[in-house]
């Protein structure tokens, strides 16, 4: 399940609404929103998106929040290593081969050291030594 999907379900459950009257108001099939609430399609439009927002009448926060939950969505992530360090590449490898085996509380932690970094830095390239310099 994708975190939009995760919060497209706990909207329509809470208001008594089933996938088939959702899907028929926003005018998708039911089969495409099930794919969309299990994360077994892609990230949503933004056209889909305001419309979700619109039936559910939310505004503001709550409506920025579903645009973001939306960007992080997309069930199938290709991460770009090149040009980074070896390591960045070999964290990058273990995520992807790990990530299913990974605890609520360490995805958390993970989070949370992401969170930590500021929002501009800069990739962290290798940095190597000089054949001049001590070892």
């Amino acid at each position: 399940m994708t975190p939009f999907g995760e919060r497209l379900r706990a909207l329509r459950e809470a208001r008594g609404i089933t996938q088939a009257e959702l899907a028929a108001a926003l005018h998708v099939s039911p089969a495409y929103l099930s794919a969309l609430e299990h994360g077994h399609r892609g990230r949503p439009s933004a056209g889909l998106v305001h419309q979700v927002n619109e039936f559910f009448g939310l505004i503001w926060d709550d409506a920025e929040e579903m645009v973001r939950l939306a960007r992080l969505s997309h069930p199938r992530v290709v991460l770009d290593t090149a040009g980074l360090s070896p390591e960045a590449t070999a964290l990058a490898n273990r995520l992807a081969a790990g990530i299913g085996r990974l605890s609520p509380d360490a995805i958390a932690a993970i989070h949370a050291v992401l969170d930590a970094q500021p929002a501009d830095a800069a990739p962290r390239r290798r940095v190597r030594a000089s054949r001049d310099s001590p070892p």
